[in-house]
């Protein structure tokens, strides 16, 4: 029988069908950076409505009334925070939160949530909020890709991989750095990079880069100037730099949670807790007002122009409260651009100290800047890959890559070793789960004993046994000496048919031991030599006895409990990957 060729419109729909997650990706790319690009517009378009103007806030921040830089961010605080309490009385099954959903959802991200909280941050920043405007434009790319999946019908799998492709669209289209945005969502988002998924999540981030450079008012979000190369020895300079960053991004992201427990605890209703911090923020700015917006414009400043120390300490301190203020009180907007500035303007800091110190060092205080930015962000998120990638994205500097590679380890790894804070709750739930999981790796089966209420010494008899029987739901009575050592066990089938013979109650339950009926486990067993002895044996329990030449009775081990060990310990490794 002939078998027919396929055609060419046969192998292309069958190409086509092989990779229609690329295509997929590459349309979520299009569509979230015009997700971007609107809320870009429409925050020109409030700047423009409100003070007749757009562009930087710092620069019109400073042409305000200080009335008006007093009052103005408090009144967009009430505001924000009404549309977040009028929204938040509608019912919605699950959070906006596009990290979450791609990690453990469906890829279904809420709509209206996320119009609301969209709405709500664009009112908290265009009313000089000290806060990211990324974070809305991330979540907004995230949404469009969401809506498209379901419109076509596809599988959770493929929905969560597409809005991924949404949330790396709208990093690359926000950072004009297409790499770090797709290592951003491997990295952070899904905790693992695989290429079946960083193909995708590429693709949607370099179309989405294309895409904003090809549209109107499209320039870099950091004017980098050019970089000198750096000398051997200031690579100490530049570790050192690592370290002060892998301190002071914990302590940051730390003073932040505490700023959102003091505000909740307040007890005061969601939109005067806004209108509070936002106050706060314009009683700030009456003295110091760049600490209006997310700080690009300073960032710029410091990397074009020179700065006297204290002028940058004091932006540095009121930076920090204003953040504080703004996102503790619970306005929505991200905490990664405000995380840059920290580590810009601290990077100034320490590279005039290195300067002070070191009269000779080539390196200048541009690029301590950059790395500065790098350290900060790597040690904040606990990504320190998406950080020298998007550093160098945005400085396109070779002679930065080895300072930048050094500084970003140091700081993740001063970080990790602190124990601080996460800027992401996912990130900050994988590494507790991936620490459980280390630590059940080397659990022993000791630590899940319980005590053996169903013992008896060897001489006890029959009649003890049967009395145990009848009040524990159990097969077997474990049987010990004097000196509390297993001495085998007694069955319920065996002691059964001696219950109607009154004359064999009092036998001693020695005569009908059987040592090795059933398997025991030794107190220096892992789980899956434990495992193996349960799957030998179909019951519920084991008895343990603390080593093979001691056999001291500690207790029993549960089959449930081992079992749930070994749920906590492979939780999220069968989620990790996704269909490609």
């Amino acid at each position: 029988m002939a078998v027919r060729k396929a055609g060419p419109g046969q192998r292309l729909k069958d190409l086509l069908g092989k990779n229609s997650m690329l295509l997929l990706a590459a349309v979520a790319g299009f569509v979230g950076a015009l997700a971007t690009v609107a809320f870009r517009d429409a925050l020109a378009a409030l700047q423009e409505l409100l003070y007749g103007r757009a562009g930087s806030f710092v620069e019109i921040a400073a042409a305000l009334p200080w009335q008006t830089r007093l009052l103005l961010p408090c009144a967009g605080g009430l505001l924000a925070g009404a549309v977040l309490s009028l929204g938040r009385r509608l019912p919605s099954p699950r959070r906006p939160d596009y990290m979450e959903i791609v990690a453990i959802g469906d890829g279904r991200v809420p709509v209206r949530p996320t119009l609301v909280n969209g709405f709500s941050s664009l009112l908290s920043i265009a009313s000089g909020g000290s806060i990211g405007r990324e974070g809305s434009m991330i979540q907004l790319a995230a949404l469009s890709a969401s809506v498209g999946g379901r419109a076509l019908g596809l599988s959770p799998m493929r929905m969560r991989l597409l809005v991924a492709c949404g949330a790396a669209a709208g990093i690359a289209a926000a950072y004009n750095a297409p790499i770090a945005g797709a290592f951003f969502v491997t990295e952070i988002v899904l905790g693992a990079i695989a290429m079946d998924s960083l193909g995708p999540i590429m693709v949607a981030a370099v179309v989405s880069n294309v895409t904003m450079r090809h549209l109107p008012g499209y320039h870099p979000t950091y004017e980098m100037p050019a970089f000198a190369p750096i000398a051997g020895a200031e690579m100490f300079a530049f570790a050192l730099l690592g370290v002060l960053a892998g301190l002071i991004a914990p302590a940051f992201l730390g003073v932040l949670q505490r700023s959102r427990r003091l505000f909740q605890a307040s007890g005061l209703p969601l939109p005067l807790r806004l209108a509070l911090g936002g106050l706060g923020v314009g009683a700030i700015s009456v003295w110091v007002p760049q600490v209006w917006g997310n700080g690009y414009s300073v960032v710029n400043s410091l990397l074009h122009q020179p700065w006297v120390w204290h002028s940058v300490l004091l932006v540095l301190a009121c930076k920090l409260l204003a953040t504080w203020l703004t996102a503790g009180s619970g306005a929505v907007g991200g905490i990664f651009t405000p995380t840059l500035f920290v580590g810009a303007t601290a990077g100034y800091l320490f590279a005039l100290a290195v300067q002070a110190v070191w009269p000779g060092a080539a390196a200048l205080p541009p690029a301590y800047v950059a790395v500065g930015m790098g350290a900060t962000l790597a040690a904040a998120a606990s990504a320190p890959l998406m950080a020298i990638l998007m550093i160098f994205e945005m400085t396109l500097s070779y002679q930065l890559m080895l300072p930048l590679m050094l500084a970003c380890v140091i700081a993740h790894a001063v970080a990790r070793a602190l124990g601080g804070a996460s800027m992401y709750e996912i990130t900050a739930q994988r590494q507790a789960e991936a620490e459980e999981r280390e630590r059940l790796r080397g659990m022993r089966i000791a630590e899940l004993i319980r005590p053996g209420e169903t013992v008896l010494p060897e001489q006890a008899p029959l009649a003890a046994a049967a009395a145990l029987f009848r009040q524990h739901t159990v097969k077997y009575v474990y049987l010990v000496d004097g000196a509390n050592r297993y001495r085998g066990t007694v069955a319920l089938h065996d002691i059964a048919p001696r219950f109607q013979d009154p004359a064999l109650a009092t036998e001693p339950c020695a005569d009908i031991a059987r040592p090795d009926a059933i398997p025991r486990l030794t107190a220096g067993m892992g789980l899956d030599d434990a495992l193996r002895a349960f799957m030998r044996h179909h019951g519920e329990r084991l008895p343990i006895v603390r080593a093979p030449d001691d056999p001291e009775l500690l207790g029993a081990v549960h089959k449930t409990d081992l079992l749930d060990a070994y749920v906590r310990l492979n939780k999220g490794l069968l989620s990790t990957g996704i269909e490609a």
